[in-house]
């Protein structure tokens, strides 16, 4: 199976509209974000059904429909709008992403490709039928219970900052490494220009079927970041008695592990899906956003 694939969505030969329900989630802590959010169903409530997510409808007064039943109400595309951060909410939201769009309101924007002078211009072609990247995303267990499924990154990290926790790290059930570290970042391709990307790890094509496996503050220089295959099943133990940590799922849930947990990760059945509103390489793209 690749990593990342791209599919077409009900693309239109005709003037008529392909796309009949659409979602919109967003922020709700920026006024700008939220001016945004009424331009579009002000724009466009007339040619389709707009499901507004619930916390959005509560700040402007209107009904709401969660997230997590979107699909079943028929919706076939979400507009988030905000940064990276909502967008990941939002994914995070469904155990089986709808594609979404992101109208970029935060700062750098990796998963979100649109900018506001662009929104309505953009959603107008989009209705008319799109096309869509499916990106891998990782399934996250702990002793055996799913806890949720991250797009971008899983991070163990010491539960006290600044102390160093010892922990051990297999694949496959053989034995990669015993570190003592600030943490380990585990991300997927899509997640590699984030976290992982901060903490030293390689930029990764989301073509590319692999996922990162990359220390935080290492104790050992030999302690490197890897790439693996992304069928790979990942287990992490810590082996420090007296120390906690911490695992986060995308910068957004977080849960407490002590000795003698074990932190598993693999493949989701379930990927991501993005709109593809440009034809801009992964290269040129990455360079832009990093200038």
């Amino acid at each position: 199976m690749a990593m990342c694939t791209e599919n077409s969505y009900n693309c239109s030969q005709g003037n008529n509209l392909s796309i009949k329900k659409i979602g919109i989630a967003s922020r709700c802590d920026r006024r700008e974000v939220l001016e945004m959010v009424k331009a579009i169903i002000d724009r466009f409530s007339s040619e389709v059904k707009i499901f507004v997510s619930t916390s959005t409808a509560d700040v402007l007064g209107i009904p709401g429909t969660p997230v997590e039943i979107m699909r079943d109400a028929g919706v076939e595309l979400i507009i988030s709008v905000g940064g990276d951060g909502t967008v990941l909410r939002n994914i995070s939201r469904m155990k089986d992403p709808l594609p979404i769009l992101g109208i970029n309101m935060g700062t750098l924007g990796f998963l979100v490709d649109v900018e506001p002078e662009e929104a309505i211009e953009t959603i107008e072609e989009v209705l008319y039928g799109f096309s869509y990247i499916e990106r891998m995303r990782m399934d996250v267990f702990l002793n055996g219970e799913i806890l949720d499924t991250a797009t971008n990154e899983v991070a163990v990290m010491s539960a006290k900052p600044t102390k160093i926790i010892q922990f051990e790290v297999q694949v496959n059930e053989c034995l990669l490494d015993r570190v003592r570290a600030d943490g380990m970042v585990f991300a997927t391709p899509t997640g590699s220009t984030a976290y992982a990307m901060s903490a030293g790890g390689p930029i990764v094509n989301p073509r590319v079927n692999a996922v990162l496996i990359v220390p935080v503050a290492p104790f050992k220089l030999s302690s490197r970041p890897w790439v693996i295959p992304s069928d790979s099943v990942i287990k992490v133990r810590l082996i420090d008695p007296k120390k906690e940590a911490v695992v986060a799922i995308d910068g957004q849930k977080s849960y407490k592990i002590r000795p003698g947990d074990e932190v598993k990760l693999k493949r989701s059945k379930y990927p991501a899906r993005f709109v593809k509103v440009s034809d801009t390489c992964f290269y040129e793209r990455v360079q832009r956003k990093l200038t």
